[in-house]
């Protein structure tokens, strides 16, 4: 099991000094997020010779281990222009995760083509059905490439992509059929992924090895108005990425089901709601999963 740190909130400290931070909060791992000078949203990683030896460098000196890379890319883009550069882009990111010695990679089924070109077609274009024929052309490009390196990429259902729910995401990474791809859960999507926490942490037995903690609402409850959205009639949804505690995620039944199916990845504190207090979020959040691990695995 490791408990990593993903740093978004910490993402003003350059890497070099992240390294000292993660340490000193309490963390042996980090989860590379995308960020400016790595790897960015959607473009060409931020990544040369002397950042990655950099980088490096400060992980040793400061005895933190790179435990996932977070590459973000429209690779179920079904214009074909974005979705070549997605390729290219994926594969910068393989090499770099080589590089690094072969952290697991965790991403997204994505959200299609990017949106301002999706909402101004008018031909149909970004269609789930278009959108996942994209994704399976990816899927015959990197995992030979996955399997070659010896890596694995984690993948997950996220709310707006062109899949939002487990069980059709679990049979899909099946149907791949390689070690290569497997599954992440993120806990602050749980009431996208289906109605029963349990049973969807079930479905996802075998093929599970990266999980991220954060805590969120029921959008679905009281009569979907939990959260009110104006003006009324918004197709708006929100979730959260909120400290263990402050949402609705029935976390005993978390943490046990993740036991149960055997789950011994990498469990990842991602909180991004609290900028402002983001260190002492940080260590909270180190000392509460490090409870429920020690509660249910020892």
């Amino acid at each position: 099991m490791k408990i990593a740190l993903d740093p978004y909130m910490h993402r003003h400290l350059s890497l070099e000094t992240l390294c000292r931070a993660t340490k000193d909060m309490g963390y042996d791992h980090i989860e590379l997020s995308p960020r400016a000078d790595f790897l960015q949203w959607w473009t060409r990683p931020r990544v040369y010779p002397e950042r990655l030896q950099s980088f490096k460098k400060a992980m040793k000196d400061h005895d933190v281990s790179l435990s996932t890379l977070q590459p973000m890319y429209r690779w179920s883009s079904p214009y074909e222009d974005e979705w070549k550069m997605a390729m290219d882009n994926w594969k910068r990111t393989i090499e770099i995760a080589v590089e690094l010695g072969n952290p697991l990679l965790i991403s997204e089924f994505g959200r299609g083509g990017s949106p301002e070109r999706s909402n101004a077609d008018r031909q149909g274009i970004h269609t789930p059905e278009a959108c996942e024929n994209a994704f399976w052309r990816s899927m015959d490009v990197l995992v030979p490439l996955l399997e070659k390196e010896g890596l694995t990429l984690c993948v997950e259902p996220h709310p707006e992509d062109w899949i939002e729910e487990m069980a059709p995401a679990v049979d899909i990474i099946k149907t791949i059929n390689s070690p290569a791809v497997q599954c992440s859960y993120i806990a602050p999507h749980s009431f996208y992924y289906g109605e029963d926490l349990a049973e969807t942490i079930r479905s996802t037995k075998g093929i599970l090895q990266h999980a991220r903690v954060a805590d969120t609402y029921n959008h679905k409850g009281s009569s979907q108005l939990r959260y009110i959205v104006n003006p009324p009639g918004s197709n708006a949804r929100v979730h959260q990425h909120l400290d263990l505690g402050e949402g609705e995620v029935d976390w005993d039944t978390f943490f046990k089901t993740l036991h149960d199916i055997g789950f011994d990845g990498v469990l990842s504190s991602c909180v991004f709601a609290w900028d402002e207090r983001a260190e002492q979020s940080s260590r909270f959040m180190r000392d509460e999963i490090q409870r429920y691990v020690d509660k249910y695995w020892k």
